[in-house]
């Protein structure tokens, strides 16, 4: 489940609960408290990657407190 997971306040990667480490950037700055959720397959061609300066493929959370 989605509300579950953590989101890391540097990057905006989403995690899962049991994980101590953002996946993309490894800072341990991670958060309960975000909204909005997208996957991003190919962050070269797509336009809400270049908006978010994602640069890996992954899951990501639109809004990080």
């Amino acid at each position: 489940m989605a509300s579950n997971r953590l989101a890391c306040r540097e990057c905006h990667a989403v995690a899962e609960p049991d994980e101590d480490t953002c996946p993309i950037c490894g800072s341990t700055s991670l958060t309960e408290d975000w909204s909005g959720f997208v996957i991003i397959a190919h962050p070269d061609e797509s336009q809400i990657a270049e908006e978010m300066e994602v640069t890996e493929p992954g899951k990501y959370a639109l809004k990080v407190r």
